[in-house]
């Protein structure tokens, strides 16, 4: 994710369960020019990514509840930020498993601070691929760096929260997602909250993006939530 300002700190979230790691995390990176946040368990971090704006992501794979490789899954429905795999475990296939599931590096503990400094800035420097930040689904595309949406061709204006339910719906088409599942994906919420504000907001999308008789593209699975297809067999 590119950073806002060419002067800005990057902003970076540290996730560790283990507070000396993460307090060394906290107070170094900091030294070395990065707006740090911190959470210690997988859950505090989704949380954490869905209410803040993040550069890179230093993320601890052994962790009580969802591990390291649980949580980049849930990322990666919703983001592309870099991220960085920390971890006690060094062979090389769980290396690999860390790389196959969605991170950018991987650092075996215990490491030189020096090398994961320098790792994060490489991630943080490399460009950002157009492709990648736009999605297609039928004649509806979403451009992620500009955050706009268009329908054969005319933009639909969305607001902030209409477009990262409508982007968590396009980076998953024809898969079923449940109201909780959509609920911690677009608005961090807890999958325990109870809420209808997934169908109030599903009801707005569908009538901005079905405007002038256009064909529905998200639609109801009764008991189970809602998903985005061409039509509704």
């Amino acid at each position: 994710m590119a950073l806002d300002q060419p002067l800005a700190k990057p902003r970076l979230l540290a996730v560790d369960d283990d507070p000396e790691i993460l307090d060394l995390l906290d107070r170094g990176l900091k030294i070395e020019g990065f707006d740090v946040r911190v959470a210690s368990d997988g859950q505090a971090a989704l949380k954490a990514l869905a209410e803040h704006p993040t550069d890179v992501v230093v993320l601890d794979v052994m962790m009580p509840g969802l591990d390291g490789l649980a949580v980049i899954q849930r990322i990666r429905e919703t983001s592309d930020v870099p991220v960085l795999f920390l971890s006690a475990r060094e062979r090389v296939r769980d290396r690999i498993a860390g790389l196959d599931a969605g991170g950018d590096d991987y650092l075996p503990k215990p490491f030189a601070f020096g090398e994961l400094v320098a790792r994060l800035r490489a991630l943080l420097r490399r460009p950002g691929t157009p492709e990648a930040d736009r999605l297609v689904f039928a004649d509806l595309q979403l451009d992620e760096t500009a955050r706009q949406a268009t329908r054969a061709g005319t933009v639909v204006p969305l607001t902030a929260t209409e477009f990262d339910l409508l982007r968590v719906f396009m980076r998953q088409p024809r898969r079923v997602l449940s109201r909780e599942r959509l609920l911690e994906a677009a608005w961090g919420f807890a999958p325990d909250t109870i809420s209808n504000v997934v169908d109030v907001y599903v009801g707005y999308l569908r009538r901005k993006l079905e405007t002038d008789g256009r064909p529905r593209l998200i639609w109801t699975v009764r008991g189970a939530g809602y998903v985005l297809r061409e039509d509704g067999a």
